[in-house]
C-alpha cells in the first residue's frame, strides 16, 4: 500500500508563519480536498508534499517506490511533439521497465544462469509483467484515446502540434498526462479551472474509479462534493482535517466560523472602544492613570485573526433601470461561417427578470450567441430586438483585454462606481480577489485572471437591466462565487449566461438553452436541474424508440413542446429517417469490429498471463530453448496487441466522427 503523510510541517514566509505544523495522511483510495482562503498557502503546502519546496521544519514521509505526481494550476507549456506524443510521455515509466524485462528475458536465456539467479530473475521479470499489464501498458493507445477524448480533445487533434495549443488546452493535456501516468497519488491544484462541464463529469468519474490517492485543490463546489470525503482546511497557518464530503465540511464549519466572526467583532468594538478613551484622554493629566491602564489592556489583547477572503462582505447591483416586460425577442435566428451552421434556425422570448442559461458542448455556439446579442457580432441571419429602455452589460474574457490603462485597480474601479458604493468599494474589490498592496497595482502588469475579475466588477458596478455573462465565475474563489451567485439571484434585470460551474448553473438559472452545434437550439422551461432530468428522461426514450425500430414497432412522435425550433415536414421527416438508418447501420458495424477487438485483445491477455506462468516453472525455465520459445510468443503477442490497438484508434476517430 503507497501513502504519503505530512508530520508536524511547518514554513516561514518572511515574518509570518505560512504553515504551522501541518500533518496530513494520504494512502489508497483517499479523495481529499485541500481548501482554505485566498493565499492561505495552499499551493505552496502541496508543494511541499509534491517535494518541489523545501519546509523549514517537520518531515515528509513516502512509501518507498510509490510515485506522486503534481498538477500546478497553470505555468505548463509543451513546446516540441503532438498532443498524442506528450500522452505517451506518461509511459516512459513503463517503456524503463519494459526495457528491464527485456533485459532479464535476454538473461534467462542464457546458458552461463544458475538455478539460484534464475529463481530471481524470474521473480523480477514476473513483477515486472504484473506491473505493466495492472498499469494498462499493453493497452496504452486505446487509455491515450480515451483519456483525451474524455477531455474533450478530438481524434483530429491528437496529432497536432502540442505548441499550438491555447494556454488552457495546455492545461488540459498536462491533466491528461497526469491521469495516464496512472501515479501512486496525485497532487491536483485546480485541474477543473479549464474543463467545461462535459469534461469535468468524465474527471469526476475518472477519479471516482482511481485506485491511487488524491488531494484537490478546486473553487468547483459541485466537483469536489462528488469526488472527495474528507477535507483539510488551511486557516491562518493551522491544517485542520474534516471528515465527510465537502458540503458536510461546510455546514460545519459554518457554524465554527459563525462563532469565530462573533468573537471577532466583539473583539473589534472592544478595540475601538479602548482606541477611542485613549484618543479622548491622552492629553488629559487626571485621566493619565486611566490612559496607561488602557494602553496595557491593548496590548495583552491577542488579536482574533480572519483572512481578508473570508470577512463577510455583501455585494448587491445598482437598481436595474425599470424596462418594459420583454426583454429580447429573436426572431429565426440563425448563423453560419461559410458552409458551417454554427447556430440552427430558431425563436426565443425572455421577459424581465428571468434567468438564460446557455449549455452545450464546446464548438456549439454559445460564445457567439451571447456576442450576437450584445451587439458585438451583427452578421447573422433573422431579427433580434430589445424592449423597452434596455441597457445590456456584456462580460466575456475578451472585455479585460479592453483594459490597457496606467490606472491602478482602484483608480479604474472607482470610475465607474456610483457615488452611493464608494464607501464599500475596497470591500467589493476585496470580494474580487483584490487587496492590500493589489489594489495599487496598475492595470498594464495584472494577469489575465486578474484583469478578468476586474472587467466583471466594472461592470456590475455600472446601471443595466440585461446582463449577458460569457463565465463569469473563472478566476473566482468559493467566495467570490458565492457573493457574485447571491448578488446575481437578487438581480431584478434579465441575465443571460454561460457557466462551467454546476452549482452556479443549479441555482440561478430559470431556464436552458440548449446549442447543438448548427442544429436549432432548444428551451427547456426549469432550471438545469430540470434541464438534467429531462435530457435522461429523452436518452431512455431513445433507446425505447430505437428497439421498437428493431422491433418492427411504430415509432412515437417527440413532444415538442420544449423546442425552440418548428416542426420539420414529412418529407424531410423521411429523409433524415433512411439517412438515421445508414448512420446507425455504419456505426454498428464499427462498434461489433471494436468488440471483436477488445475481445482479441482480453484473448490476448490471458494467452500471455499463461505463458508468464508457464515460464515461471522451474522445469521450463531450466531449459534454455523452451524459454527462448516462449518469450519469442510473449514478443508476437505484444506485436499483435500494438496493431489492434491502433486499428482500435482507427474505429475510435471514425465512431467519433459518426457520432457528431
Amino acid at each position: 500500500m503507497a501513502f504519503l503523510q505530512l508530520s508536524g510541517v511547518a514554513l516561514s514566509f518572511g515574518a509570518r508563519d505560512l504553515i504551522r505544523n501541518a500533518t496530513l495522511s494520504l494512502q489508497d483510495g483517499s479523495r481529499a480536498a485541500l481548501t482554505g482562503p485566498n493565499g492561505a498557502g495552499k499551493s505552496t503546502l502541496m508543494k511541499i508534499a509534491a517535494g518541489i519546496t523545501k519546509q523549514d521544519a517537520g518531515d515528509v514521509i513516502i512509501t518507498k517506490g510509490a510515485r506522486v505526481v503534481y498538477l500546478p494550476q497553470t505555468g505548463i507549456r509543451f513546446e516540441e511533439g503532438s498532443v498524442h506524443d506528450i500522452a505517451e510521455e506518461a509511459f516512459s515509466y513503463y517503456r524503463a521497465l519494459l526495457d528491464e524485462q527485456e533485459a532479464l528475458g535476454r538473461a534467462l536465456a542464457s546458458d552461463h544462469v544458475d538455478e539460484k539467479e534464475t529463481a530471481r530473475l524470474l521473480e523480477r521479470h514476473h513483477e515486472i509483467g504484473e506491473m505493466l499489464e495492472n498499469a494498462g501498458y499493453w493497452r496504452r493507445e486505446e487509455r491515450i484515446a480515451e483519456v483525451l477524448r474524455g477531455l474533450d480533445f478530438k481524434p483530429k487533434d491528437f496529432e497536432r502540434p502540442a505548441s499550438e495549443l491555447s494556454g488552457g488546452w495546455q492545461m488540459r493535456l498536462a491533466l491528461a498526462k497526469v491521469l495516464l501516468e496512472d501515479p501512486d497519488i496525485m497532487l491536483l491544484d485546480e485541474p477543473t479551472n479549464y474543463l467545461d462541464l462535459e469534461a469535468r463529469t468524465w474527471l469526476e468519474n475518472f477519479l471516482r474509479d482511481y485506485r491511487g490517492a488524491v488531494l484537490v485543490v478546486s473553487h468547483d463546489r459541485y466537483f469536489l462534493d462528488v469526488t472527495v470525503r474528507e477535507v483539510y482546511e488551511l486557516f491562518n497557518g493551522t491544517l485542520t482535517r474534516y471528515v465527510g464530503t465537502y458540503s458536510q465540511y461546510e455546514a460545519r464549519r459554518s457554524q465554527e466560523l459563525a462563532a469565530l466572526f462573533e468573537a471577532w467583532e466583539r473583539q473589534q468594538e472592544e478595540i475601538q472602544r479602548i482606541e477611542e478613551f485613549i484618543r479622548r484622554f491622552r492629553y488629559k493629566e487626571s485621566k493619565a492613570p486611566q490612559v496607561q491602564s488602557r494602553i496595557k489592556m491593548l496590548e495583552k489583547i491577542r488579536p482574533i485573526e480572519i483572512p481578508e477572503g473570508m470577512k463577510r462582505i455583501h455585494f448587491a447591483f445598482p437598481p436595474a433601470p425599470r424596462s418594459g416586460q420583454i426583454a429580447l425577442r429573436i426572431r429565426e435566428l440563425s448563423k453560419a461561417y461559410g458552409e458551417m451552421q454554427v447556430i440552427g434556425k430558431f425563436s426565443l422570448e425572455l421577459e424581465r427578470g428571468q434567468k438564460l442559461a446557455l449549455v452545450g458542448p464546446n464548438g456549439a455556439g454559445k460564445s457567439t450567441l451571447m456576442r450576437i446579442i450584445a451587439g458585438a457580432e451583427t452578421a447573422f441571419e433573422g431579427e433580434l430586438s430589445f424592449g423597452a429602455n434596455i441597457l445590456v452589460g456584456y462580460f466575456s474574457q475578451e472585455s479585460a483585454e479592453l483594459m490597457a490603462s496606467e490606472s491602478t485597480v482602484e483608480e479604474e474601479a472607482e470610475s465607474v462606481c456610483p457615488f452611493e458604493m464608494l464607501p464599500k468599494l475596497r470591500n467589493l474589490l476585496g470580494a474580487f480577489l483584490f487587496r492590500d498592496d493589489d489594489i495599487e497595482k496598475p492595470i498594464s502588469v495584472l494577469s489575465g485572471g486578474e484583469r478578468s475579475r476586474l472587467a466583471l466588477l466594472k461592470l456590475l458596478l455600472k446601471p443595466s437591466n440585461l446582463l449577458v455573462l460569457d463565465e463569469p465565475t473563472n478566476h473566482l474563489d468559493l467566495t467570490s462565487k458565492d457573493i457574485l451567485l447571491e448578488a446575481l439571484k437578487k438581480y431584478e434585470g434579465t441575465v443571460i449566461f454561460v457557466s462551467h460551474d454546476r452549482q452556479f448553473l443549479d441555482e440561478l438559472a430559470d431556464r436552458v438553452l440548449e446549442l447543438s452545434c448548427g442544429l436549432p437550439p432548444r428551451l427547456y422551461h426549469g432550471n438545469y436541474a430540470y434541464y438534467l432530468e429531462k435530457k435522461a428522461q429523452e436518452s431512455q426514450k431513445n433507446t425505447e424508440e430505437q428497439a421498437a425500430h428493431q422491433s418492427g414497432g411504430r415509432v412515437r412522435e417527440g413532444d415538442p413542446s420544449d423546442s425552440a425550433s418548428g416542426p420539420k415536414s414529412a418529407s424531410v421527416q423521411a429523409r433524415d429517417w433512411e439517412e438515421e438508418k445508414a448512420r446507425k447501420a455504419r456505426l454498428r458495424k464499427l462498434k461489433r469490429r471494436e468488440g471483436e477487438i477488445a475481445a482479441r485483445i482480453e484473448t490476448i491477455a490471458a494467452e500471455k498471463a499463461k505463458l508468464q506462468e508457464e515460464l515461471s516453472l522451474p522445469h521450463v525455465y531450466l531449459d534454455g530453448a523452451k524459454t527462448r520459445r516462449i518469450l519469442a510468443a510473449l514478443e508476437d503477442l505484444d506485436r499483435e496487441t500494438e496493431g489492434l490497438n491502433q486499428e482500435w484508434l482507427e474505429i475510435a476517430e471514425e465512431l467519433a466522427e459518426e457520432e457528431a
